[in-house]
């Protein structure tokens, strides 16, 4: 299997005002973005090229937007990268990088 091209953990994944997991992943890999529960299992998943990610206008600095498959998802990442060897998910800002990288849309 590929290495993936980014992948968070802890983040909070949440659909409208319902929280799906409060320490979930997010992966992209293979062409797929993946958001997964904490055990491991799949929320949703979907081909890059078809996923939207985006800034909300209306949140903090921590929160990133993904549409997949016709759902809306609320991420919620770090507001700042976290430090070399320091745990915690990496800034909004690069999920929403690595989406559009993958896809081949650039940054």
């Amino acid at each position: 299997m590929a290495e993936p091209e980014f992948t968070a953990l802890g983040v909070r994944i949440g659909k409208g005002l319902r929280s799906l997991t409060r320490a979930g992943q997010v992966r992209i890999s293979g062409g797929r973005v993946e958001l997964l529960t904490s055990y491991g299992s799949e929320i949703d998943s979907a081909p890059v090229q078809a996923v939207r990610a985006s800034k909300p206008w209306f949140a903090s600095g921590d929160r990133a937007l993904a549409d997949l498959n016709g759902k809306r998802y609320v991420l919620t990442l770090g507001e700042h990268d976290p430090a070399p060897g320091e745990p915690g998910p990496p800034a909004a800002r690069r999920f929403i990088e690595a989406v559009r990288r993958a896809a081949g849309r650039g940054s």
